[in-house]
């Protein structure tokens, strides 16, 4: 025997014990073994198990038998499945017992085990699939697992047994008992059973008409799991027979027999509200009208199942807002026990009601007679599901139900004052402006009418919340400071005239000790949003009052209350002394108790991390902003932050407090602690913690700007031995501030480089050979080489460094091509014409060497290219001798046989002649006309220099260039037409008010080729900051949209560019024209036939889709309105074409793949409405198969479009209510089922956890 089954056998002995605590604790420890992963049962120690456990479920001993059923759940997971079916048997035999003990120790029995068999998986699989960790586990569904063989069948053999019980009605404890685990089973395995499912159907409608009210209710319940998984033709019989049912408002009915039916509308409309959508025309009219029967648990349900519709299916419910909304108005003031008539009444009933609001306050209401209270509270979360249900109708909402909600703040029960709280933070939610609108440069639209209409409302808000922020009960107080910080981050600056009333409420709160800690902290935060959003003015004649309560917070022993005061202190003093302005208010009075009060945490070490932190940075904010009037405290603070730099814990906090010291205006005093700070800086650029060298580099550079000369060498040296090994190309971003701080170093102390001025070179060079090179790193490369230069005396000679920087180049083989990468040439070339900038004296030298090595015939490509580029960096500063030489050198170079060459040589003519427009200009343009064959090179020549020269100095040769760019838009090459637009783009922004509306005769008279060159002419206004053209192109861009009814492709298809970036870039272009440009759009999203020709290539034959290009592009316009224009979108509309897309091309299918899955992160509701024919197209591409024959990149394409459709998977199935589809529970087993697929769901599930960033969009 195994030493499991001996111990196993031992537990079992002692459970037959006449001593209860021997039976007591052997149940336990053998729990224990149960609910070991690797504890395995042989045949004769599970049929030994089994027994025991179900005999000792009639144990005498209460506590024997709650520990045998708790038993029954790690059980069934270690057993074979015979055993878990005679389990059940036995426990649905039990719960037929006459003894009601045994009834319900029964019924928790079959519950655990439906449980732990509902996971799915024996306990090494599930293991497999948490051990993802608890996001993953959540995004997993019971649906991959339910349908499982065992779980099925048990479910199959309890379900007749539960059906009979239930039909039976011989006894209601059993009825029950049956019911409460039928709906258990079915919210969690509802899908496997759909062969029972119209079995239980028409088991479960009789009861309905129970004489018993708790009967009826378990029975709406398990009707509402029900319709989430049975199939479409059952759910219209439910749905008819409900209907059948409803009598009508005047027909004598029993109001039981009503709210039972309204009931359960209201589950079926919570658990699967998506499939109703085509009854709702026949369901509404009914629900509405039984809301004026005189019965308010019947008009609570009413409301609840109408809050219901408009959360699943908004669509539908479109025709209903009117009466819903007149229902909801009428029902969120529906108080017949309650006059308020008056003010006077209204303060009197206050004032009693406040008496013993202390009393009650835990209260679920006051009076037991009174339900009007429950109306109300389901009128205001019908009210919050209609404003978050149609944002479209926003302006409509707060013209008619803002106002009812304003007045009901007054609200007498404290559960429905918080619902009518909440649902104005709704309507506050809905209309904050999305990203990218700006309202300086819009007319009137939707959403400022909406803000315009808000501040109007925020004059009543304040007056009807004045009183609730001094009420007693917290939960009240709580509500309405999130209302506030809410009101005041979607319209910031409007309460800076309400700021008495408000400081008021929150020193109310700060101060009154009675209350938890909680609301503390909220009146804290809300003080913190107030202080970021209202301008400081506003709280210059508060600062006594508010101040002594936030410095009590500051000393509150509870760590969570002590560093939010910390972090208000500190926005307190960094919005009201700021450092960019004159100060307004004296300081004086504050300074010296806010001082103290930072410092007294500080100095304290037994603090939560959280307010240590919060300390340092506060006082770092103290000394920044007020350093010169600290006194005697400024001392000792900088010796804490010191102190502070110096621990492990605390070093971060502090570098970033001593970086805003170093950094203020008012330089205070830092040479105490200079000396001891830079060895401890300079000792954190060695470790491995990325944050903290970053942190330290800036406060170096901050330091070394402050203090200049000041530093001490010695220090400073110890710092600069640290450098050159942070200038790699393995961080970027460390390389660039390190190189910052180098700059700023040989400016202020040239001879400290001395030592390391060789090696950082040496690591610089390396740098900038990396094609990776970001443009800021550059810039912090070419600041540092400028300083190394311009230094007195030099720190490296000119000479030296040019010939370090070129000689990567040079030194190559003169055969050897270029060599390097592209990119690496425009580094080096920038870094040449900054050290010629550096030394203007140097400058046409170095253009004269550079133009000799340009002309030599010895020279390499790559030497040539290098000259090239310098020249159009250093020739714009070298002066006019080198210039006239360069014209004869470049106009050669555009013919050279090399492609770099030439790239190169047209880049520096446009550069250069930027600095002379009048000589190189005309003769530009000369070349034009005489030299076709180099159009696309005389182009990217003129671009540049469109680009580079000032704008003023361009405007006499306005009507010349445009003449000209005219004649070429019929080219040939699409490439050239490209270059061509951008230039009549950068043409357009000298003067738009004249050059702009010449568009519309190219648009209205051009040829195909023109029309798409002036559209993507158009595409090169739009940048993704404020300009002044944007007023302007506002009003003209429904013109250029308009385009998209163009007959030509091309035109089209560059519509549909110029639609794209305007949506991703500046959406407030052209959010106000989506109504007439989204039909347009969608219509490019269709596959035309009549686009579509076979192509003979030898004995193949070949398709091709002339229409697929255009049909990408409108599919990427989709993609981007999901991010900005979402609100503007009809949703249902939109997943229509969606879902087309799901069937299109290989490149289509990619984008709709993630936007379906970004989709249901979105707006769950209608995603859940099409579920079923989403999963169709899906479930077709994760298990399609590649010919056999095919060619490797075939084989690529499908694994990427398999991966990119399980993405789309993985995000459906975090939609909580998809898993009850049948169709979607099918597809589940069948990935679960298949290893191939399941091992991919695996992956795709690892690859969200350990992504960045969760959003499902970025995951593709």
């Amino acid at each position: 025997m195994s030493t499991v089954a001996f111990h196993i056998s031992s537990l079992l002995e002692k459970m037959t014990s006449s001593d209860k605590d021997f039976r007591f604790m052997a149940t336990s420890d053998l729990m224990a073994e149960l609910q070991k992963d690797s504890i395995q049962l042989d045949e004769d120690s599970e049929r030994k198990v089994v027994t025991m456990l179900l005999g000792l479920l009639e144990d005498k001993n209460g506590e024997v038998q709650n520990l045998a059923v708790k038993c029954l759940g790690p059980l069934v997971g270690k057993v074979k499945e015979y055993q878990v079916e005679t389990i059940v048997d036995t426990l649905c035999a039990n719960m037929r017992s006459d003894k009601e003990q045994l009834r319900d120790i029964a019924g928790i029995g079959l519950k655990t085990d439906l449980g732990d068999v509902g996971s799915g998986a024996q306990p090494a699989q599930r293991w497999k699939w948490t051990e993802l960790g608890p996001a993953v586990a959540s995004a997993c569904p019971r649906t991959l697992f339910a349908g499982s063989g065992l779980a099925t069948n048990v479910c199959r053999k309890i379900t007749g047994q539960l059906t009979s019980a239930i039909a039976q009605q011989e006894d209601v404890a059993v009825q029950l008992e049956a019911l409460d685990i039928l709906s258990d089973m079915l919210s969690r395995l509802g899908a496997p059973l759909c062969a029972f499912h119209a079995s239980l159907l028409h088991c479960l409608l009789p009861q309905l008409g129970s004489p018993r009210l708790a009967v009826r209710k378990r029975a709406v319940g398990a009707l509402g799991h029900l319709a989430a998984a049975c199939s479409t033709d059952l759910f219209v019989e439910l749905a008819d027979h409900l209907l059948d049912r409803l009598p009508g408002p005047r027909a004598p009915a029993s109001p039981a027999a009503i709210r039972t039916l309204i009931q359960c509308l209201g589950s079926v409309g919570r658990q699967a509200g998506h499939r109703l959508g085509t009854h709702l025309a026949r369901l509404v009219p009914p629900v509405e009208e039984f809301c004026q029967l005189n019965d308010d648990e019947l008009r609570e349900s009413c409301l609840q199942a109408l809050e219901a519709f408009l959360r699943k299916c908004p669509k539908e419910m479109g025709p209903h807002v009117p009466s819903v909304t007149s229902l909801c108005l009428q029902y969120l003031k529906h108080d017949p026990n309650y006059n308020d008539d008056s003010d006077g009444d209204e303060e009197q009933v206050e004032t009693e009601e406040s008496e013993f609001s202390e009393q009650e306050s835990e209260d679920e209401y006051s009076d037991d007679d009174d339900m009007s209270w429950k109306v109300r509270r389901a009128a205001a979360k019908c009210v919050a599901a209609l404003i978050s249900s149609r944002p479209d109708l926003l302006p409509d909402f707060h013209r008619t139900l803002a106002p009812a909600l304003i007045r009901r703040f007054k609200e007498r029960e404290e559960n429905v004052k918080a619902d009518v709280l909440g649902a104005y933070v709704v309507l506050l939610r809905q209309t904050r402006p999305p990203k990218g609108w700006l309202e300086a440069v819009e007319e009137p639209t939707q959403m400022g009418s909406s803000l315009h209409l808000l501040r109007g409302q925020v004059p009543l808000v304040v007056k009807a919340l004045q009183r609730q922020l001094r009420d007693r009960s917290v939960r009240s107080r709580q509500g309405c400071f999130n209302l506030l910080t809410e009101l005041a981050g979607t319209l910031p600056g409007s309460l800076a005239e309400h700021t008495p009333v408000l400081v008021a409420g929150i020193v109310f709160s700060l101060v009154d000790r009675s209350s938890s800690s909680t609301i503390r902290m909220d009146a804290l935060a809300f003080l913190l949003r107030l202080l970021g959003t209202e301008p400081a003015e506003a709280f210059h004649p508060h600062l006594p009052t508010v101040l002594p309560p936030v410095m009590a917070c500051v000393a509150d022993p509870f760590y969570k209350i002590a560093a939010e005061a910390l972090l208000v202190l500190q926005e307190l003093v960094r919005t009201v002394w700021p450092l960019d302005r004159p100060r307004v208010l004296d300081p004086e009075p504050y300074v010296g108790e806010m001082s103290a009060a930072t410092l007294a945490r500080l100095r304290a070490t037994d603090l939560d991390q959280e307010v240590k932190e919060r300390a340092i940075s506060c006082m770092g904010h103290l000394v920044g902003h007020l350093g010169d009037r600290l006194g005697d405290d400024l001392g000792p603070a900088l010796s804490l932050l010191l102190d502070r730099l110096r621990n492990e814990i605390t070093r971060l906090p502090a570098v970033k407090a001593l970086t805003l010291v170093a950094e203020s205006p008012l330089r205070p005093d830092l040479q105490p602690i200079l000396a001891e700070a830079l060895p401890i800086l300079a000792s954190f650029l060695r470790k491995n913690q990325r944050a903290l060298r970053l942190g330290t580099l800036a406060a170096l550079d901050a330091l070394a700007r402050s203090q200049g000369a000041s530093l001490p060498p010695g220090a400073l040296r110890a710092v600069l031995a640290e450098l050159p090994l942070l200038v790699s190309e393995s961080d970027m971003h460390v390389a660039q501030l390190a190189v910052d701080f180098l700059a700023t170093v040989a400016q202020l102390q040239p001879a400290s480089l001395a030592e390391v001025s060789g090696p950082v070179l040496s690591e610089l060079l390396c740098l900038l050979q990396s094609p990776l090179l970001p443009a800021s790193v550059l810039a912090a490369a070419e600041g540092f080489l400028q300083a190394l230069v311009g230094a007195r005396p030099p720190c490296v000679d000119y000479a030296r460094l040019i010939g370090l920087l070129t000689a990567p180049v040079y030194d190559q083989p003169a055969d050897g091509g270029t060599g390097l990468h592209k990119q690496v040439f425009h580094s080096l070339a920038r870094c040449v014409a900054a050290l010629a900038a550096a030394c203007p004296q140097e400058a046409a030298g170095t253009a004269h060497r550079l133009v000799s090595d340009a002309r030599s015939p010895d020279s390499s490509t790559g030497v040539k290219v290098l000259a090239f580029l310098s020249l159009a960096e250093v020739g714009q500063v070298a002066g006019p001798g080198p210039q006239r030489e360069l014209k004869t050198v470049l106009l050669e170079a555009l013919g050279s046989p090399s492609e770099d060459v030439r790239a190169a040589a047209s880049f520096a003519l446009g550069r250069v002649g930027a600095g002379n427009l009048p000589d190189f200009l005309p003769f530009l343009l000369g070349q034009m006309e005489a030299e076709p064959r180099r159009q696309y090179l005389l182009l990217q020549s003129l671009r540049e220099a469109l680009g580079t020269a000032q704008p003023d100095s361009l405007k006499p040769y306005v009507e010349d260039v445009w003449a000209l760019l005219f004649q070429r838009c019929e080219g040939a090459e699409e490439g050239a037409r490209g270059v061509v637009a951008e230039c009549i783009g950068k043409l357009v922004l000298l003067n738009p008010p004249s050059l702009l509306p010449r568009f519309r005769k190219q648009l209205a008279a051009g040829q195909p080729h023109t029309r798409s060159t002036v559209i993507t002419a158009v595409k090169f206004l739009i940048s993704d900051q404020p300009h002044p053209i944007d007023p302007l192109l506002k009003s003209f861009i429904g013109e250029f949209m308009d385009s998209l009814q163009d007959p030509d492709l091309g035109v089209r298809r560059a519509t549909l560019a110029l639609f794209n970036s305007a949506v991703h870039n500046k959406p407030s272009l052209v959010r106000d024209l989506l109504g007439h440009t989204l039909p347009l759009l969608y219509q490019e999203t269709q596959v035309r036939r009549d686009l579509i020709r076979e192509v003979e290539m030898g004995p193949f034959k070949h398709t091709v889709d002339d229409g697929l290009d255009v049909r990408k592009a409108a599919f990427e316009c989709m993609y981007s309105l999901l991010e900005s224009c979402l609100a503007q979108l009809d949703i249902c509309e939109f997943l229509n074409h969606v879902e087309d897309g799901l069937k299109d091309h290989y490149d289509i299918r990619m984008l709709t793949f993630i936007m379906l899955a970004r989709l249901a992160t979105l707006c769950p509701a209608p995603v859940l409405q099409r579920v079923d024919r989403l999963v169709e197209p899906l479930k077709a591409t994760c298990t399609a198969k590649v010919k056999a024959g095919s060619v490797k990149q075939e084989f690529e394409k499908q694994d990427e479009l398999k991966r990119s459709a399980m993405r789309a998977v993985a995000a459906l199935l975090t939609i909580p209510e998809v898993g009850k589809s049948p169709i979607m529970a099918d597809f589940s087993s069948q990935i679960r089922s298949n290893p191939e697929l399941t091992a991919l769901f695996e992956s795709i599930q690892k690859d969200s956890t350990s992504a960045p960033s969760t959003d499902l969009m970025e995951l593709s």
